[in-house]
């Protein structure tokens, strides 16, 4: 018994449409045809490479958490915000946030601070490793007899002076002409 499928055409057919098909192509069209298809198979063989499997399947697996967590929906609305604060701006805004940004950079970008965060640092990374010695107390009771010293009495009164300083200045009293060191 033979079996008819009325849907598939007959191999005659076929081979005038794939005739057909040939006579229409041009060469331009021929070649993005060809240059599609290497680059599929190129990326088919990039995909068959262990380490780019094991990647997309981490890719794959992680997206799949994000959705589930509904990160993935977060991300989403950030895109969707950012892309409203791009649509939002105005040249004159970039024109300001860019003269804002070259402003503080001129103004931080000094020999003077450089050397101020240098020497900060290492201030920092040498008062760290004071702190570090056996010599030096490792606890309140050991401590309490350092802070009757002059020194630190002198240290301690310049940060409270300085504490007290940058308090007022941020208050708005700025019309100071000396600052007092403690009230």
């Amino acid at each position: 018994m033979e079996m008819t499928f009325p849907d598939v055409p007959a191999p005659s057919h076929v081979e005038e449409l794939g005739k057909a098909a040939a006579a229409a192509l041009t060469d331009s069209m021929v070649e993005r045809l060809v240059t599609t298809g290497s680059t599929g198979l190129e990326l088919l063989d990039r995909l068959n490479n262990p380490d780019t499997r094991a990647a997309v399947h981490h890719l794959l697996d992680g997206l799949t958490a994000m959705h589930a967590g509904g990160s993935l929906d977060t991300i989403f609305q950030f895109a969707a915000m950012l892309n409203a604060a791009r649509s939002a701006l105005s040249d004159e805004m970039v024109e300001r946030f860019c003269s804002f940004v070259e402003t503080m950079v001129t103004n931080l970008a000094t020999t003077e601070i450089a050397e101020l965060a240098r020497d900060t640092e290492r201030s920092l990374y040498d008062a760290a490793q004071c702190c570090n010695t056996e010599e030096q107390p490792k606890s309140m009771w050991a401590l309490l007899p350092r802070l009757f010293k002059p020194e630190s009495v002198r240290t301690l009164n310049l940060l409270l002076a300085f504490a007290n300083c940058l308090s007022a200045r941020t208050q708005g009293d700025t019309g100071r002409s000396e600052p007092t060191p403690l009230d």
